[in-house]
């Protein structure tokens, strides 16, 4: 009676046949010497380029090395234990923020701002020609009548004729702003905490009377929307039909200011804010385009940005300072300081 043969099963990975001990031989096994790699809904093996979208399919797949079958299990990387008592801990990752350990300290709101050189579209030009040209003609055709005061900021000179046009008008370009008690203009931040002392503060640039109407105390709201990059911030204000030669946008590492003046509507645009976060001057660039104005800022630091506008920690006395500051900017908007 012959003796019963005792077939073993081969452990290599691809092959899973059943094999006589006493009768192996070399290229018997057709199997896969690698890992099986699961990758973007494909399945393959690390030793060969075959691959597959199909569970089934990739069980199929033939083995790409010749070898002698084994029953010896293949070693088995052991997963790192799980501890259970941390399977509802929450971890949450968040992208650096403000950090206090900045080695660069932040400088005064009130340091010297830069005006932005713009990169101003042909199209925005193109559009609004025709339109300052007809506000033109119709500021000529206006009557001006003998005493008439001139509508540059702090100027105090009255129409007395046609001789009155080439005077030099010492004037203000800017707007005045009211910050944690300090009174000044934009253009020249010569600061001051005595209202009557703001309002008699001569101008600091030379140029023409502007004897009819700027209607410059007519204020629009334009919407404004900003976005970040790793290195970036981008503030934009979406607007139409604004002239870039009336229009200035003003920065220093932590204050924004930026004037439009809206040719059609014949009114003005104006933002003031304190930036969250410093920036590099040097670096920030000016786009006026036909739809919207552009300011790219470059980031002193590569950090997340959680807001925009810096917000500060108001006191009693911060926030009763704040409300007389208020009542100034109320009787500010209602006096016309042209005609004091």
């Amino acid at each position: 009676m012959s003796e019963e043969k005792v077939l073993l099963h081969c452990y290599n990975r691809g092959c899973g046949k059943m094999f006589d001990p006493n009768d192996n031989k070399e290229g018997d096994c057709v199997h896969h010497p690698g890992e099986p790699v699961f990758h973007d809904a494909y399945k393959g093996w690390s030793c060969c380029s075959k691959k597959c979208t199909d569970f089934t399919e990739f069980l199929n797949i033939k083995g790409c090395t010749k070898s002698y079958h084994t029953n010896v299990k293949p070693i088995v990387q052991e997963k790192p234990a799980i501890d259970k008592s941390k399977a509802n801990e929450v971890i949450e990752v968040r992208a650096k923020i403000n950090s206090n350990n900045s080695m660069t300290k932040r400088p005064p709101f009130d340091s010297p701002q830069i005006a932005l050189k713009p990169n101003v579209s042909p199209v925005l030009l193109e559009k609004i020609k025709g339109l300052t040209t007809l506000t033109q003609l119709n500021e000529d055709e206006s009557q001006i009548s003998i005493g008439q005061s001139c509508h540059n900021n702090s100027c105090k000179a009255k129409y007395a004729g046609p001789s009155s046009d080439k005077e030099i008008c010492l004037h203000h370009p800017g707007i005045p702003i009211f910050h944690e008690g300090m009174k000044y203009w934009s253009c020249c931040q010569k600061k001051t905490t005595d209202f009557s002392v703001f309002l008699e503060q001569p101008g600091c640039t030379e140029g023409e009377h502007y004897w009819t109407s700027k209607n410059n105390n007519k204020k629009v709201q334009c919407r404004m929307d900003w976005h970040q990059t790793p290195a970036f911030v981008v503030v934009s204000i979406y607007a139409k039909n604004y002239d870039p030669d009336r229009s200035s946008v003003r920065i220093n590492p932590i204050h924004l200011t930026m004037d439009l003046f809206l040719v059609e509507e014949n009114s003005t645009y104006n933002l003031d804010i304190e930036l969250n976060e410093m920036v590099n001057v040097a670096e920030c660039s000016l786009n006026m385009l036909p739809t919207k104005v552009e300011v790219k800022l470059k980031k002193h630091e590569p950090i997340f940005w959680s807001r925009l506008e810096f917000l500060r920690t108001t006191t009693n006395s911060q926030e009763n300072n704040g409300q007389n500051n208020e009542q100034i900017s109320s009787q500010v908007d209602a006096i016309d300081l042209n005609d004091l």
